[in-house]
């Protein structure tokens, strides 16, 4: 259904329009196929699907004119390729003439078979003459200016204006003075400076003195710190040896008494069992093993004896190397 826009004239002269509200088309998400858009009966151009959108400098505009055929512009370049190379055969097949010899040039003259006179030749001649040689310049004559007044003399006898003795006096006491202070300035200078070498000298050998005492201190300080490091490592080394010796003692002991209750239950359980019926294991079972047992007894006696007296002689050695170690820290 269409609706009429009515349109009003104000009192001054303008215009003004109206329209009766309507509901909006509802519009897909997505863009429909061609076959199944809605004809809109309005025209907005930025619906308009022939308005391009977006930067037009990069499209490709189609030509009038069809492109040209590929195979017909290399058949051109081709033949415009042999003209010249052709046209440079011909030039240098030519005879020209050959080159003018040293301060001659060539020049263009007539081959044809009537003689043409050449009017734009132009006649020259030459002409010299001599000047006269230029005359040295005069010296310039001295100044003199012209007198004005009168010329007076007098007589001036000698000694009435100069005594050289009288006037030499003052000059001459100035020239000693300036020189016998130059002297002794000279003089004081010099011990000044004898002053000041003593002075260096002095300072340079308190300076040495003092260099060879921090060296002495430093190797003092160096051969004490090797000799704490050197006694820090024996008594390390010591302590290792004495730790080692003593898992050693424990583990020989832990061995024989693990070994020497194995035995006896190895053998228990081997006659509870009745693996012993020969004759031969029976009388090693009553004459062999009672001797063998005391003997093994026997040994290990001596052995705890032995072992007591060596756990007493390392834990005395142990405390004596600890108290040394600690007098020495």
């Amino acid at each position: 259904m269409a609706f009429v826009s009515p349109t009003k004239r104000d009192q001054n002269g303008s215009y003004t329009f109206s329209s009766r509200p309507r509901p909006v088309e509802d519009r897909s998400k997505y863009r429909e196929p061609p076959s199944e858009q809605t004809q809109s009966n309005y025209g907005n151009i930025m619906y308009d699907r022939r308005v391009v959108r977006g930067n037009t400098y990069a499209q490709q505009i189609i030509p009038t004119t069809a492109l040209p055929d590929p195979v017909e512009v290399q058949r051109q370049q081709e033949i415009r390729r042999r003209t010249v190379a052709a046209k440079r055969a011909r030039e240098q097949c030519r005879t020209r003439t050959p080159e003018a010899l040293q301060g001659r040039k060539h020049i263009d003259v007539q081959t044809d078979l009537y003689l043409e006179e050449l009017s734009d030749v132009i006649v020259a001649s030459d002409i010299e003459c001599q000047t006269d040689a230029f005359l040295d310049k005069p010296a310039t004559p001295l100044f003199i200016p012209a007198t004005s007044g009168k010329d007076v003399e007098t007589q001036i006898e000698e000694g009435e204006l100069f005594d050289f003795d009288r006037e030499v006096q003052a000059l001459l006491e100035l020239l000693v003075g300036k020189t016998v202070e130059q002297s002794l300035e000279e003089v004081m200078e010099e011990e000044e400076l004898a002053g000041l070498r003593a002075q260096q000298r002095a300072f340079r050998e308190l300076r040495n003195n003092e260099l060879e005492e921090v060296l002495r201190l430093k190797e003092q300080e160096r051969r004490r710190s090797k000799e704490k490091e050197r006694r820090v490592a024996q008594q390390k080394e010591v302590l290792r040896k004495e730790r080692e010796v003593a898992e050693k003692i424990a583990a020989r002991a832990f061995t024989q008494q693990y070994l020497a209750d194995l035995l006896p239950a190895v053998f228990t359980s081997l006659r509870s069992h009745g693996y012993f019926y020969d004759p031969v294991e029976k009388d090693i079972e009553t004459n062999f093993f009672p001797w063998l047992m005391a003997e093994v007894n026997n040994s290990l006696e001596k052995r705890y004896t032995a072992r007591a007296l060596l756990d007493t002689i390392i834990d005395d050695v142990a405390q004596k190397r600890q108290e040394a170690f600690k007098d020495t820290q």
